[in-house]
């Protein structure tokens, strides 16, 4: 072979090298990553040829699957009822994605899954046509609808929980919006998408309040500071706790009481701080304890992490603070911040005699013929001891029985709760949060705890408080979870 030839075979058979290389890379390295691309287009044109699993709420679909016409998307996503349980399902959109049990469960509800793989072969000798699987919730009907037409037309959002095991039974949030508006990939479906985008909607119609948003807890973060004094030794709920009512914060000439109940305030026990809410005794408390152990007393109720249901629910957050700062985080004020999910955990573990379960809603993940998955409750820890939790039970008792709380009673039901209203905005401008928790008991334990939290409302300031506004709303989530036990 003369010297030209020889170069041009030669690099003709490096070329065919690098194309090997090239092609054993994409195919065993980069195959995964392509085939799960976002802008993989085949991937999204499989993801919508045939109908998608359900999401189940009581044996019944609150999803479902339509045909359409003039796209290469075989199928979108409908939704019944899809403002009411769109905090829990999320959306599956053509255009715009999935989020939450669409986006999480994607695989089984496309039925991609690889524990389908059996289904799926079946179904190809068979010669029928691909299925998806069921996510199947743990959340109860009449309770997500008593939460939705609760808070009505006001922004807030509700999340109640079965203390005994940590199924989430409601999670309402609004404004909310209807998941089927944005489904396909039509101009129709980017008009809606821009309408409810934070941009054009300050109301954010797509935020979900109950697992998304933090609120200063205001006076229901007591419970929690009770619970830290108990746990300390030095407090008991029926002796004097012997602090003045007001109380002068530290570092500060400032002196915080209660409005009309200082004299009821002034040197009260646990029981009666409880009851009237008395800022000056909470304040002083958390103030006595120190920002470490409080801190250490709201991670043990979940604080300051993030919690997955498996949707993910953003970190509730009790700060390292100065002095006069965590005087006033005692309650629920300065830089505490909690979500509803995390204040009906609270009270979740108060009514289940201390001990914090972690909450879910999905119970199982079903296959076309059997079940892949099933969530088995899981503790998270002890978040006050028993005794302590019976005392808490005994003091949210009289809040309801002869205090703030008396908007929640239900009759012949034992119901232990506390209201908050807190302060916003600088100098207290802002209309305040109506927050209310609360649990209801039977003989057999405790199988409701409920948040509630009503951002804004019509009412005028001088109506806003968490007895007036949200504990109607939680006394009927409460009712509706006993009803259907019934």
């Amino acid at each position: 072979m003369n010297k030209p030839l020889r170069r041009v075979a030669i690099f003709c058979g490096v070329l065919i090298m690098a194309l090997l290389v090239r092609v054993n890379w994409v195919q065993f390295v980069q195959a995964d990553e392509i085939k799960n691309h976002d802008k993989n287009r085949r991937v999204a044109i499989d993801r919508y040829s045939h109908p998608r699993g359900n999401i189940i709420v009581e044996g019944k679909p609150i999803t479902g699957s339509t045909e359409t016409t003039g796209s290469d998307f075989k199928y979108k996503r409908t939704y019944k009822n899809g403002k009411m349980w769109a905090p829990v399902t999320g959306r599956a959109s053509q255009a715009f994605g999935g989020t939450q049990l669409e986006e999480i469960h994607d695989s089984i509800l496309t039925g991609n899954d690889d524990r389908l793989f059996f289904n799926r072969t079946i179904d190809m000798l068979t010669g029928k046509p691909k299925e998806g699987g069921n996510v199947v919730t743990t959340l109860n009907a009449r309770a997500q609808e008593a939460a939705f037409k609760g808070l009505g037309t006001k922004k807030g959002a509700v999340a109640a929980i079965d203390p005994q095991t940590g199924a989430i039974l409601a999670l309402a949030s609004t404004p909310s919006y209807d998941p089927s508006l944005i489904a396909g990939n039509s101009k129709d479906d980017e008009k809606n998408w821009v309408a409810l985008g934070k941009e054009k909607n300050a109301d954010e119609p797509m935020l979900n309040r109950a697992l998304r948003q933090t609120y200063a807890p205001g006076s229901t973060f007591k419970v929690v500071t009770a619970a830290a004094g108990l746990e300390s030794g030095r407090y008991d709920i029926d002796k004097s706790t012997g602090i003045a009512s007001p109380f002068q914060l530290p570092q500060s000439t400032h002196e915080l009481g209660n409005e009309g109940n200082d004299a009821r305030c002034d040197k009260a026990t646990l029981r009666v701080a409880m009851q009237w809410s008395c800022n000056a005794t909470f304040a002083a408390i958390s103030n006595d304890l120190g920002n470490e152990e409080m801190i250490k007393q709201a991670e043990k109720f979940g604080f300051n992490k993030e919690v997955f249901t498996p949707t993910r629910a953003v970190a509730s957050i009790y700060p390292e603070d100065n002095a006069p700062q965590n005087a006033q985080a005692g309650i629920g004020q300065a830089s505490n911040r909690a979500t509803p999910l995390q204040m009906a955990m609270v009270t979740a573990a108060v009514a289940n005699d201390g001990k914090l379960m972690k909450p879910y809603m999905v119970d199982s993940l079903e296959g076309p013929r059997s079940v892949v998955e099933q969530t088995e409750p899981e503790e998270m820890g002890q978040a006050v001891s028993a005794p302590n939790a019976k005392k808490l039970q005994d003091m949210m008792e009289t809040v309801v029985n002869e205090g703030t709380g008396s908007n929640a009673q239900l009759p012949g039901v034992t119901v232990g709760g506390k209201t908050g209203t807190a302060q916003r905005g600088e100098e207290n401008k802002d209309n305040p949060y109506a927050w209310f928790i609360s649990y209801a008991k039977t003989e057999s334990g405790s199988p409701v705890a409920v948040a509630v939290v009503v951002e804004d409302s019509n009412a005028k300031r001088n109506e806003i408080s968490g007895g007036g506004l949200a504990a109607p709303i939680a006394v009927d989530v409460m009712k509706a979870v006993l009803d259907s036990k019934r």
